[in-house]
């Protein structure tokens, strides 16, 4: 007997029909899950996104999640080439090595040992102590003094002036020296002829006529100051106008209807609230002062004169002239990086100190 659906005889139900177990009513998705039903290996970790996030926000971790990134790449660039350079350090490495010619011989502290041996190695470093000890002061006091003037200039010849001055510091280093190395030639350079022409009561005379100033440690280092410091300063103005645009204007004022002179207001108003900048730029100062090469290099007549090396040309010497000796060179880099690893820490302390680091 056929069964009828819904009082109409003769019909069969279909997957189609409402009342059919498999129709619309009662027909499941292939893709949906029943409530209470999980596929087998999986988990639910509904909650694990915000315990994460409340754990950040309660440790403070977002600045280092967003350094992260930043850290490893420094890691990678400088880290790792640290960790072969103190290897090579103590190896006796060279051509032979590099070739593969020779196996790497390990001379654990040998190499460290010659160089503190070595009365080359202090005169180097009495040179680039002394260097840096002129150099970095006379350039961070030219910088301020030109990032004040130009505070109060006007606004176009502020931008003028700026301008100008970056362009000496956008000079390249090798172009600089050059220019330098021809104005005190002394067939026919410009310092010399004008230093001739000056009268005597002011330190001229004919006695500056062929006068060469790359033949003496006296004079090279003279030149290669003035050289440092006119790439260097326009650096520090601009850093410092930066500063002195973030100082109100009103606290200025105010020192002035007190009596203030300028001196003065400088010392009470603008160098406290400037310090954490010339902390920084004294710091980096030191950093690319000390160890300068490309400048140091050419001015001295490429090491042409042993008693004119600093650390950088000292460095260069031992590791890449023939033959060369790359262990020892990876040990003097070292050594200068603890140097200003040393001069670092004491400006982190200095600051931490004074307040200009929290």
């Amino acid at each position: 007997m056929v069964r009828t659906v819904s009082g109409q005889p003769g019909r069969i139900p279909g997957p189609e029909d409402p009342a059919s177990p498999a129709g619309p009513a009662g027909r499941r998705s292939p893709g949906r899950r029943s409530p209470g039903r999980r596929s087998p290996g999986r988990r639910d970790v509904p909650g694990a996104l915000p315990r994460a996030r409340e754990f950040i926000r309660r440790r403070r971790l977002t600045p280092y999640l967003l350094l992260l990134p930043s850290a490893v790449a420094i890691g990678l660039l400088l880290f790792w080439p640290t960790i072969q350079i103190a290897e090579f350090s103590l190896q006796n490495y060279g051509l032979p090595q590099v070739t593969g010619v020779a196996p790497t011989q390990w001379v654990g502290g040998a190499n460290f040992s010659a160089i503190l041996s070595d009365p080359e190695f202090w005169l180097s470093l009495r040179i680039s102590l002394i260097f840096a000890a002129v150099v970095v002061p006379l350039t961070l006091l030219t910088g301020t003094l030109v990032g004040l003037l130009i505070n109060r200039l006007g606004p176009k010849m502020a931008a003028f002036v700026s301008s100008t001055a970056l362009l000496a510091w956008a000079t390249p280093a090798v172009s600089a020296s050059v220019i330098f190395i021809w104005l005190t030639d002394p067939d026919g350079g410009v310092v010399d002829w004008a230093l001739s022409k000056m009268p005597s009561w002011l330190g001229g005379g004919a006695h500056w006529a062929g006068f060469s100033w790359t033949n003496a440690p006296l004079p090279a280092y003279t030149l290669l100051t003035v050289l440092v410091v006119w790439q260097g300063f326009p650096f520090v103005a601009v850093t410092v106008l930066a500063g002195l645009k973030t100082i109100p204007a009103e606290l200025h004022e105010s020192a002035r209807v007190d009596g203030g002179g300028a001196w003065r207001i400088f010392w009470r108003v603008t160098y406290p609230l400037l310090k954490p900048i010339f902390l920084v730029l004294l710091l980096l100062s030191i950093i690319w002062d000390f160890g300068v090469f490309t400048q140091a290099y050419l001015v001295t007549g490429e090491l042409g004169n042993r008693d004119e090396y600093n650390l950088g040309i000292y460095a260069y010497d031992r590791a890449f002239t023939l033959p060369p000796s790359y262990g020892v060179g990876s040990a003097l880099a070292l050594i200068l990086t603890v140097i200003l690893l040393i001069i670092t820490i004491g400006y982190v302390r200095a600051s931490v100190r004074q307040g200009a680091i929290q």
